[in-house]
């Protein structure tokens, strides 16, 4: 003999209902948000300013999509300016360390990258810098860097006299040769000393914008032959001003880096900026998925470009030579 169960649905109140669906409501959005990866905080220490920056920027942000990380989606950014006031970094690297960011960028002058370090040593540091970041106390070696402290090198001091090189190859005939540079620049006892083995140059310094303007109101009463830009982070800041000044004094100049020569420079030989700003980007997500700076190399440029811009060159009438211009990487026409 078969038995039936029977099976009796007990009534619910409508406020019951009401407060069973209400509790699972209020779970979804938990759920979801408990699904959503953790945003990352990156405080971005730069000693220019914001309005001067924006391709360099955006530079190091493709790094950091190379890398799956997007600003807005699962990065967010903490920019601290210093406006051309090195003076003010060591109080903005502070200001980041106390907002607990996860990476700190300092990917302008070393200067930025040193106060970021005397702020932690905890929080991992990312840095630029055309200096030996050995010999500047960043990192204990370039293969291991041992601390929270790893980057990408320009090797701009490296090239300096490749640079001269050059500009004595323009102009052969030349005798006055100045430097500028930025003699409060953590880089610029080695760079000056170097630049001025067995050579006869003159040294101006200039350490601010309203400087850079005094230097070359004086190149216009002492009419150097040609001038080498040294390459700091104040200068790469104010390079539209400086390719201004120089253009105006029809003055034989040599920069840096390509930047330099697509906005007018006559000539450039180094590493390309906007490149080094992407390293650090990448360097950067590497950091965020995990990696120890004290494990990551320091990334060394090794591919420099001569630019040469020929447009400059007929404005201020120089001829340049075949064999310059047979080497250059890129020629602007």
């Amino acid at each position: 003999m078969t038995r039936k169960r029977r099976v009796t649905w007990q009534a619910t109140s409508d406020d019951e209902i009401l407060a069973t669906l209400g509790g699972a409501a209020a779970a979804w959005p938990l759920a979801a948000r408990a699904q959503q990866p953790a945003v990352h905080v990156i405080g971005y220490l730069y000693s220019g300013a914001a309005e001067t920056s924006a391709p360099l920027v955006a530079a190091f942000r493709k790094g950091l999509n190379e890398a799956g990380f997007f600003e807005g989606r699962n990065v967010e950014i903490e920019y601290r300016w210093a406006n051309n006031e090195p003076e003010r970094l060591p109080g903005l690297a502070t200001d980041l360390v106390r907002r607990r960011v996860a990476v700190i960028v300092s990917p302008g002058i070393t200067e930025a990258a040193l106060a970021a370090k005397a702020a932690t040593a905890t929080i991992p540091i990312i840095f630029r810098t055309g200096g030996d970041p050995v010999a500047l106390g960043l990192v204990a070696s370039l293969n291991r860097p041992g601390s929270n402290v790893t980057g990408v090198n320009a090797m701009s001091q490296e090239t300096g006299t490749k640079r001269l090189g050059l500009l004595h190859e323009l102009l052969p005939a030349a005798q006055r040769f100045t430097v500028l540079a930025n003699t409060s620049d953590a880089t610029a006892e080695r760079s000056i000393k170097e630049l001025r083995a067995g050579r006869q140059i003159e040294i101006v310094g200039a350490n601010s914008n309203h400087e850079i303007d005094v230097a070359f109101a004086g190149f216009a009463q002492t009419r150097p032959e040609a001038l080498l830009v040294d390459c700091q982070g104040l200068f790469i800041n104010r390079r539209l001003q400086i390719v201004t000044h120089a253009t105006r004094h029809a003055l034989p100049a040599i920069y840096c880096t390509r930047e330099w020569a697509e906005i007018g420079g006559l000539m450039s030989y180094g590493a390309s900026a906007t490149d080094q700003f992407r390293l650090t980007g990448v360097y950067t997500g590497r950091v965020l998925k995990g990696e120890k700076p004290a494990d990551l190399p320091v990334l060394r440029a090794s591919k420099f470009d001569l630019v040469i811009n020929l447009q400059t060159a007929k404005v201020f009438g120089i001829d340049i030579p075949p064999t310059l211009i047979a080497r250059a990487d890129e020629v602007i026409e």
